[in-house]
């Protein structure tokens, strides 16, 4: 008998096969269904919203495996994304997914009721990409900052009360040096001897609506995300809510508002 037919019994065909287990797909219960429901629509409203404002990348940022699921911090839902508008110029780096509904709850409204978004003109050319192209932005400043602030706002589960008790908020990031992307493109203008950048988070408002009504459990802000100079940073530390809102108050009346740019002098 041939070796191989020894081995591999073809010699003599068995007379019955052991049937392989039929997989069974998991059973979606009426809350799952209701959960995907809403999450859709949710999706479907800050698409709305954002396609107003400019031009939408059909494509977002997002990852191979949910940070949720390797010790990053926990969104209200696994999908933890950044999607792409592009308009006049600027691009805007906005999270989506801080107000998904919670996966393992009900009756608890749109997440954690905002989205964090950034918009700036100075990303360089190599990160930029062309429209239909969103993943050179990961190499880009911008999306370094705005991914490790949606990282600090989503530890915190949410920052709307804050925003509602103290208005304008500020966020300092420490060991800018140890940045990626940040210490390479962003200039020595926005670092405090102390190595540290810093943003607001609140305002100034933009040149559209940041309060989305119609997202289907809850009304839900987008916060805007403004990178401020070191000179700026310093103002804030030593003045508190004072200093915010003089600060978002001189920022509008240089023309500077909610963006983020890397080429403008300080208001401080």
């Amino acid at each position: 008998m041939n070796f191989f037919k020894k081995l591999f019994g073809a010699a003599k065909k068995p007379e019955a096969e052991a049937a392989l287990p039929t997989p069974v797909d998991p059973v979606e219960t009426p809350a799952d269904a209701a959960n995907t429901a809403v999450r859709i629509a949710s999706e479907e409203c800050l698409d709305r919203h954002w396609q107003a404002v400019g031009t939408v990348e059909r494509d977002v940022l997002t990852y191979m495996i949910s940070p949720s699921f390797t010790g990053g911090p926990h969104w209200p839902s696994t999908r933890q994304a950044y999607r792409v508008v592009r308009r006049d110029g600027a691009i805007i780096l906005a999270t989506e997914g801080l107000s998904d509904p919670f996966d393992d709850a009900e009756g608890l409204g749109n997440g954690f009721e905002m989205e964090l978004f950034l918009e700036t003109a100075d990303i360089p050319n190599d990160a930029r990409g062309e429209l239909g192209d969103v993943d050179p932005l990961r190499r880009s400043w911008a999306f370094e900052l705005i991914e490790h602030v949606a990282k600090t706002v989503a530890n915190a589960g949410g920052i709307t009360h804050q925003l509602d008790n103290h208005g304008v908020l500020s966020l300092e990031l420490p060991g800018f040096s140890l940045s990626h992307q940040m210490s390479e493109q962003v200039p020595k203008l926005f670092v405090t001897d102390d190595d540290a950048a810093g943003v607001l988070l609140g305002g100034p408002e933009p040149d559209f609506p940041t309060r989305l009504e119609d997202m289907p459990l809850s009304p839900v802000r987008l916060v805007p995300v403004v990178l401020i100079t070191a000179s700026e940073l310093e103002y804030v530390r030593s003045g508190g809510r004072a200093a915010r809102e003089d600060l978002v108050e001189r920022l509008k009346a240089a023309g500077v508002g909610h963006t983020s740019s890397l080429y403008r002098a300080s208001v401080v």
